[in-house]
């Protein structure tokens, strides 16, 4: 069984996807690796759930008959920013973005690995669980609840996805230290190369940028560094 360093509880996993083979290939590879698994493939009957079996992960696929999973998806970000990992065999690159942009904390495109499923999983986890030793970062005009996991920008809450916050929260405990792509896609993502292109970080980044600087083109507190990365400047 893969090492996670994930806690011992027992995470609860809903996976959405209409093809029946489907749903029971993926329940039984994460049963596997202990998680708890509610297969459904109806989009209403996933987001009747969430209210009282709020789960630690969503595994959906975009395409399926009835509400279109890109709806499911952005109702369960209105429900608590549910860490979210879209399947699909919608694999282009404007199908990624597209669920990326709508808050898909990860998308892997149909047919796809067992072993890269699970990592992407818990590397999701890895980054929702994460906890700092502080509970807030301030600076002028920012503050970040690392509990409560909220942005306030000059007063006003901004929406981030759970990733986007784990990258800005990442950049934001270590000031002015600068973060290749690379070494973000371990440490934010729980991933590599292997996985992930590095442009991945640099999709978020953009994405990032758009929320939470005043001039996305002239960005005052996650700048790029040319031929090294990024860092937050406070």
């Amino acid at each position: 069984m893969m090492t996670t360093g994930i806690s011992m509880r027992t995470r609860h996993v809903v996976v959405l996807d209409d093809d029946p083979e489907v749903r029971r290939t993926i329940r039984a590879l994460l049963e596997e690796e202990g998680f708890r698994v509610t297969p459904t493939g109806d989009g209403e009957a996933l987001l009747a759930m969430i209210p009282e079996h709020h789960p630690d992960l969503v595994i959906l696929e975009v395409v399926l008959p009835g509400m279109p999973g890109l709806e499911v998806l952005r109702r369960l970000q209105d429900q608590g920013r549910i860490p979210t990992i879209v399947v699909s065999s919608k694999g282009s690159e404007v199908d990624r973005i597209v669920g990326l942009e709508m808050g898909a904390d990860d998308y892997l495109a149909k047919p796809f690995s067992p072993r890269e499923l699970l990592a992407r999983a818990h590397a999701v986890l890895r980054r929702t669980e994460h906890v700092c030793p502080c509970d807030t970062l301030e600076f002028d005009g920012l503050r970040l609840d690392l509990t409560c996991r909220d942005v306030v920008i000059d007063g006003e809450l901004v929406d981030l996805t759970s990733l986007e916050f784990d990258l800005l929260a990442f950049l934001a405990s270590s000031p002015r230290q600068v973060f290749s792509r690379e070494m973000l896609l371990d440490r934010v993502w729980g991933s590599s190369s292997e996985w992930q292109t590095a442009a991945t970080v640099s999709e978020h980044i953009h994405r990032l940028r758009r929320k939470v600087e005043r001039d996305p083109g002239n960005p005052r507190w996650i700048q790029t560094m040319r031929g090294a990365g990024y860092r937050f400047v406070p």
